[in-house]
């Protein structure tokens, strides 16, 4: 039990970890919590749907396209809706109010082109797992697990050796003496949220493959995603990974002995729990210490 339990946790923690990463990246570059990140996730769970199962396209280009569709999506809401905010001076609270509003708005949309009613991914018949140290481990949960650490350490590479992943880093850290240097903050906000933006979408196709597809997805994924972002370090690449794992462990481990309606009580536990000990943290103000 304790075996499936943490393997389930670690499932569950690679793709709040996944979420973490795509938020953290544009976090890092626009300092403000963008919420509609969680609707780009269920989209492109959606746009994988249309592909794969209504088109009958090859998989692996479905979920190609479905990517990039996610990450113009992402594209499309800073350039249409937070650039002239940006151009304008806007408080936060508007960047924050903004955010809800785009992320109803495309929920609603979804909700209005594919119904309410559940979809999924998953075709042909469910094969066994494999028995692994005690527990039992499918082909999509081996798939979300590799994947998740593979784009981990790409993104870690391009934020720590590329040019781009630099000039990142530059404007996180002083837009200002970034901007002084010849980097050009738009540019570098359009790549944080092209990035961003498709690591959401790859984690809602890997969790289309393992549950199922609904247009509320969205909410409790970037919840998941911003208490596993301030677990870890709001603006950190490993601690959006170590947050995730923990979240996940967490959860599972929680309920061995209550009931699984609990988990997300648990979560939200722990998201108090981290905000009283490091209530500077969701703010940012921590970033000289951020580990990239």
């Amino acid at each position: 039990m304790t075996q499936q339990l943490i393997l389930n946790g670690t499932i569950a923690g690679c793709f709040y970890a996944l979420i973490a990463l795509g938020f953290t990246i544009i976090y890092r570059t626009i300092k403000f919590f963008h919420f509609a990140h969680g609707v780009v996730f269920a989209a492109g769970a959606y746009f994988a749907y249309t592909f794969f199962i209504l088109f009958g396209i090859n998989p692996l280009i479905s979920f190609l396209l479905s990517i990039a569709l996610a990450s113009l999506l992402g594209i499309a809401i800073d350039r249409f809706v937070y650039c002239p905010l940006r151009k304008n001076s806007a408080p936060n609270l508007v960047y924050l109010i903004t955010s809800f509003g785009i992320f109803i708005f495309l929920q609603n949309l979804l909700q209005l082109i594919f119904g309410a009613q559940i979809l999924t991914l998953r075709t042909g018949l469910i094969k066994e797992g494999h028995h692994f140290l005690g527990a039992v481990i499918t082909d999509i949960q081996i798939l979300i697990i590799v994947v998740s650490f593979i784009l981990f350490f790409l993104t870690w590479l391009f934020i720590k050796k590329l040019k781009l992943g630099k000039a990142v880093r530059a404007v996180s850290d002083d837009p200002i003496g970034a901007r002084v240097v010849g980097i050009n903050s738009e540019k570098v906000i359009l790549a944080a949220f092209a990035i961003g933006s498709a690591l959401a979408g790859v984690a809602g196709i890997l969790v289309s493959l393992e549950t199922n597809i609904e247009p509320t997805m969205g909410f409790n994924a970037i919840l998941k995603g911003i208490t596993a972002s301030i677990i870890g370090g709001i603006g950190s690449i490993p601690g959006a990974l170590f947050g995730g794992l923990f979240l996940g462990l967490a959860e599972n481990l929680g309920i061995w002995k209550i009931q699984a309606g609990w988990k997300d009580a648990i979560a939200f536990a722990i998201l108090i729990i981290f905000l009283l000990l490091r209530p500077s943290g969701i703010m940012g103000v921590k970033t000289k210490k951020e580990q990239i």
